[in-house]
């Protein structure tokens, strides 16, 4: 597969950093933490931009099915193209568990995992381990969620991929009870944690803060909010990618 630019064929990435988010408007607000602009790149099924001397920026869509294929996609390109990508990190907004991660803060990712992957029982939920398959928690690279948590401040925890988001008190204390440590909740995580792990790239997630996870309050979202730390944030951990080792796993 060759990835074409608007120009024509676009030969070695400037950069070999893979930014999924889940819609447009969180990949364009990454995208305004790099000057210069973007330039739109060929790929079948998927919105991915290329941002000068920097990252490559993937809407991956809603929903982690829907992510880890347009990921697979971009990673499985770029790898053809002979420019695979040294770092797959998925981006965007989400749910906050109060009060460890207040409206507007940004959480990066010490654990990936799955929330609802696996079987209701009689005595509780079962993870899809618990069954005997399966994976549920993608782990990034330590040094490097220690590089960003002290770049830009954002508190490190578990962020949970939820294929249906939370919408009750009763469900948020649940998610807490069997995930101690959890900070965050979003869609695609996960997703883009499975496509990175089948092309062996280590996967990154940071999350800014639009809403408490609990009772959906629309009047409480602070979406603007969440998109300009997280433009924010990508300003302030570039260094840290750039000065990253891709052999530290």
């Amino acid at each position: 597969m060759v990835l074409q630019g608007e120009e024509g064929e676009l030969t070695t990435p400037s950069a070999r950093v893979l930014v999924a988010t889940a819609v447009p408007a969180e990949r364009d607000a990454v995208a305004g933490a790099f000057p210069g602009g973007t330039v739109a790149v060929r790929l079948p099924g998927a919105g991915l931009v290329r941002v000068p001397d920097g990252p490559d920026l993937l809407a991956a869509g809603v929903g982690p099915a829907l992510a880890a294929a347009s990921t697979a996609t971009a990673l499985t390109a770029a790898a053809l193209a002979g420019t695979p990508y040294d770092l797959v990190v998925c981006a965007g907004i989400g749910g906050g568990f109060a009060p460890e991660a207040p409206l507007g803060s940004l959480v990066v990712a010490d654990a990936i995992t799955v929330a609802d992957l696996g079987a209701e029982t009689a005595d509780g939920f079962l993870p899809v381990t618990e069954l005997g398959f399966g994976t549920v928690t993608h782990r990034p690279p330590e040094s490097l969620v220690r590089g960003i948590s002290q770049a830009t401040g954002a508190r490190a925890g578990t962020v949970l991929t939820v294929s249906t988001v939370t919408g009750t008190a009763a469900r948020a204390a649940e998610l807490r009870a069997r995930h101690p440590g959890v900070l965050a909740e979003g869609m695609e995580g996960f997703g883009v944690a499975e496509a990175a792990a089948a092309h062996g790239v280590p996967v990154l997630e940071i999350r800014a803060v639009s809403n408490p996870v609990g009772p959906r309050d629309r009047a409480a979202w602070r979406i603007g909010e969440a998109l300009a730390a997280l433009t924010e944030g990508f300003g302030k951990l570039t260094p840290v990618l750039e000065s990253w080792n891709p052999h530290d796993r």
